[in-house]
């Protein structure tokens, strides 16, 4: 059966009744198969012109519902875009190896918190160093823990300005000079592997760990860290981004991805979930992939993320505590022109605007009324009877 109306909701309805799950797991998962349904509730609009009556049903707003993500992407985006500096952009990537995976799904905070603690230790280290840098440094790092077929890979992508600032609040560019180079690979790796091993064995010191039970001990255990330490790390840089826009661009795809989209749920039956995804090792070429419906849940939940983690964060001089002063400073000392950022009532205007390309009250139907919220449906109730009646239409207008 086509699947593409509510999609992984579907899934969820169909596959997830005997999912051995997390109780937050279980919890987001009901978000996800309630979204935009009566069962959240909603409200009817009417057009104050023609008399267009819309219903609309609640969203579940949970950061891992693929139809909840719309407007809040559009508002991160324009919040960035409004702080983006007039320099060069680097993307770097920083990949945990295949063997940690088991531990990711166990202490999934533990070890994505020390993933970016390692992945930022190992930018501001050789941004500090005066052979490279020896500037206070920035950067926007987004988590991402998903492979194409859904399988867990844990990973970081980093935007980093070209550039830094100093103690006297100047802007430094890399002594280096070279504008398609940050840093060399080679220091990246060697950083960011020594830095997140030897946390990690502090770490694991602490005796509340929940560990996987094929989790090795004694000498297996020597033999999995030394594997560890002996494996080439994959960190890399791409050249870096060729102004502005690709930047946006870039934030517009990355920023509030979940692990699937609706679009990419093909179809399903009373066994088997298909879907499409993109294999890399063939260049990018679209193919088709069945799984169990149990199977697919599972790897969803693998991505679902603990609660109250944060996914996107930023360091630096763009961290949170001090991110309006710093920037000012910075746009300073690029002879840019001073702008007050945006706060989050106008951010949202914005979005709204890009989202739907007109007013979002205009009324559909007639294109000059204005809708209005003329009756709020509670939670898992029904909508009025006789909603359509012209009777009905004009009761509900009567106020207006």
């Amino acid at each position: 059966m086509p699947c593409r109306s509510r999609g992984l909701a579907e899934v969820i309805e169909r596959f997830g009744g005997e999912l051995a799950a997390s109780a937050h797991q279980r919890r987001t998962l009901d978000a996800i198969r309630r979204c935009r349904t009566a069962a959240l509730g909603g409200h009817i609009d009417a057009c104050d012109s023609c008399g267009h009556l819309k219903i609309s049903y609640n969203s579940c707003r949970n950061r891992h519902c693929p139809s909840c993500q719309g407007l809040n992407k559009e508002m991160w985006i324009i919040q960035q875009v409004d702080q983006l500096l007039p320099v060069a952009h680097f993307h770097v990537v920083f990949t945990l190896p295949h063997e940690l995976n088991s531990l990711c799904m166990y202490e999934p905070k533990r070890m994505y918190d020390l993933l970016f603690k390692a992945a930022w230790h190992t930018l501001k280290t050789l941004s500090y160093d005066a052979k490279w840098l020896g500037a206070k440094p920035a950067a926007t790092i987004l988590l991402h823990t998903w492979g194409q077929n859904l399988s867990l890979h844990p990973h970081l992508h980093c935007i980093v300005p070209n550039g830094g600032l100093t103690t006297e609040g100047n802007w430094q560019y890399p002594k280096r000079g070279k504008a398609n180079f940050l840093y060399p690979v080679k220091a990246m790796q060697k950083l960011f592997k020594g830095y997140f091993l030897q946390k990690l064995k502090e770490l694991l010191t602490e005796g509340d760990w929940r560990f996987p039970p094929d989790f090795p001990k004694g000498k297996a255990f020597k033999d999995w860290k030394d594997e560890l330490y002996d494996k080439n790390w994959v960190v890399y840089t791409k050249k870096p981004f060729s102004g502005v826009k690709s930047v946006i661009d870039y934030l517009g795809r990355y920023s509030h991805r979940v692990a699937i989209t609706n679009h990419r749920i093909l179809s399903m039956d009373n066994q088997q979930v298909n879907f499409s995804y993109k294999d890399y090792r063939k260049g990018g070429q679209k193919q088709e992939m069945k799984l169990e419906g149990g199977e697919f849940l599972r790897r969803f939940c693998q991505h679902i993320l603990p609660e109250n983690f944060r996914k996107v964060r930023h360091y630096g001089f763009t961290a949170n505590v001090s991110k309006a002063k710093n920037i000012q400073t910075a746009r300073q000392a690029l002879h840019v022109k001073q702008a007050e950022l945006l706060n989050r009532a106008k951010r949202k205007e914005l979005a709204k605007k890009r989202l739907f390309k007109t007013e979002s009250d205009r009324c559909p139907c007639c294109k000059t009324g204005t809708m209005k919220t003329v009756e709020i449906i509670p939670a898992a109730r029904a909508p009025p009877n006789g909603l359509l009646s012209e009777k009905r239409v004009k009761e509900l207008l009567s106020n207006y």
